[in-house]
């Protein structure tokens, strides 16, 4: 049997090498760790077992041998933090109302288109969709990939109204998404679950959960901000970063054991809080673009790891258990699309802005991986967790079916994103005027060795001002300075 720690240089070594496959095709890295965890995952090659890939803990010899959804968890950690440590406050101030107007336009029209059709598509055939999965998937329609938009813009060196206001828009969308995402999940759970829908599970608590989320992350946040001033070498500012998320975390997990002790009657979101941890960050600590700079020099290795179980999740025998699922990935691409495209137009409208904008900004906000990734892949470890305490098993596979319909769905959406989306967004801003001929023509021939430089991070790449440092903060001593 192969073990954890096997499983984790097998899936590793099929991602390094399918990033030379991606070069050279010209599509993003994200796009070739899914396939290659679809490959060898449980529902294919069996290289990574489903025992490995789930959790289970067995025994041999003596020693107790866990999973890997310990990866994923950190992975959402870290995406967490650095969609958060995108919102330095000078930095949105410079945004404008125009750009902050079509983010939550675009972001809740998407939600209320995916959400109206799957819920009506719920009532006619529930046996096809049920109203919690539509609920949760209105939600991660928000999420956008930033890193294929990014790379589109860099690679072209557009320049524009319509690119100055994309970069802003695409960078604040996460973040409404996960507070959607956490209102939308606590619903759909309760839903589920069977429980009483009272104003209590379906508002206040949901609203408890953002609250708290933030104040938490708020704070570890602060604590964060604080370390600069007695840790001094490099390698140590990195370790209290990621000492920074490991505790949101457990704070998380921590909460989540509360609940299910009946101590609280809420949990924590993870994103939530790592998210408020990165922000109150980076504007508390002009450090804090040096301090991320560490952090992202090893947190790509986390990032393919998550991506590649996350294509493992992915199980393709479900089609031909329910066919009907292709229907809800139609129906769930169309409309995410539809509400981003005229959620963007009726804000750029309100607030005025360039024609150009109306036209062709909503296009470019089709990309989608990273974030709806996570999102769906907490969803799933969340109504997994629900299915195990529940003591009806009608209730407990129900439960359990949802998680996996989420998760197949928003991975072959993302999939069909990935594959479209970075040409949709290059035609949107030519069609603009936003990319040269010139860029085009290089583009075109520069497109292949362009498109495998791209990161495997499909969140925010970091934009943070980075202040002047002295020799002593580029220091690479593990000895503190006093």
């Amino acid at each position: 049997m192969i073990n954890s720690l096997l499983a984790i240089a097998i899936a590793l070594i099929c991602g390094l090498l399918v990033t030379r496959l991606m070069k050279i095709v010209g599509l993003p890295n994200v796009t070739g760790y899914l396939i290659v965890g679809l490959i060898i995952g449980p529902y294919a090659l069996k290289l990574i077992s489903e025992d490995v890939l789930l959790g289970a803990v067995w025994e041999v010899d003596g020693l107790r041998h866990g999973g890997l959804n310990i990866v994923s968890t950190v992975a959402l950690g870290f995406i967490g933090f650095s969609i958060g440590v995108e919102f330095k406050l000078s930095h949105i101030k410079e945004i404008g109302k125009s750009a902050i107007t079509i983010t939550f336009c675009q972001a809740f029209a998407a939600t209320l288109c995916v959400d109206v059709v799957l819920i009506i598509l719920a009532v006619i055939a529930p046996n096809v969709m049920a109203i919690p999965e539509a609920i949760i998937l209105g939600a991660i329609a928000t999420a956008t990939a930033p890193a294929a938009t990014l790379m589109v813009v860099r690679q072209y060196k557009a320049k524009g109204v319509v690119t100055g206001t994309l970069l802003p828009v695409v960078a604040l969308d996460d973040a409404v998404g996960l507070i959607v995402f956490a209102i939308s999940n606590s619903i759909a759970l309760s839903i589920a679950s069977g429980e009483a829908i009272t104003v209590l599970s379906i508002l206040v608590y949901p609203l408890l959960e953002i609250i708290c989320s933030l104040v938490i992350g708020a704070g570890i946040g602060a604590l964060l901000s604080i370390v600069p001033r007695f840790f001094k070498s490099r390698d140590n500012r990195t370790i209290a970063t990621i000492i920074c998320v490991f505790l949101s975390l457990g704070i998380c997990q921590l909460f989540e054991y509360m609940k299910e002790e009946g101590w609280v009657p809420f949990a924590l979101s993870d994103l939530l809080v790592c998210m408020m941890a990165g922000a109150m960050f980076v504007n508390l600590r002009k450090e804090a673009g040096v301090m991320m700079e560490g952090t992202d020099r090893w947190t790509p290795v986390v990032l393919m790891l998550f991506f590649i179980l996350s294509g493992a999740d992915l199980n393709v025998m479900m089609f031909a258990e329910n066919p009907w699922l292709i229907i809800c990935i139609v129906l769930y691409i169309v409309f995410r699309c539809a509400g981003k495209y005229f959620g963007t137009m009726l804000g750029a409208t309100v607030t005025k802005s360039d024609p150009n904008v109306r036209k062709y900004l909503g296009i470019t906000l089709f990309p989608q991986a990273g974030v709806a990734i996570g999102m769906a892949t907490m969803c799933k470890s969340e109504f997994a967790k629900a299915a195990l305490a529940a003591t009806d098993a009608t209730v407990s596979e129900h439960l359990a079916s949802i998680g996996a319909n989420i998760v197949t769905i928003t991975m072959c959406a993302v999939l069909i994103y990935e594959l479209i989306g970075p040409v949709l967004t290059k035609w949107s801003l030519a069609k603009a005027g936003e990319i040269s001929p010139e860029m085009l023509r290089k583009g075109r021939k520069k497109a292949v060795a362009v498109a495998g430089e791209g990161t495997a991070l499909d969140v925010p790449a970091t934009t943070t001002e980075v202040e002047p440092t002295t020799a002593e903060d580029n220091s690479v001593d593990n000895t503190d300075k006093k």
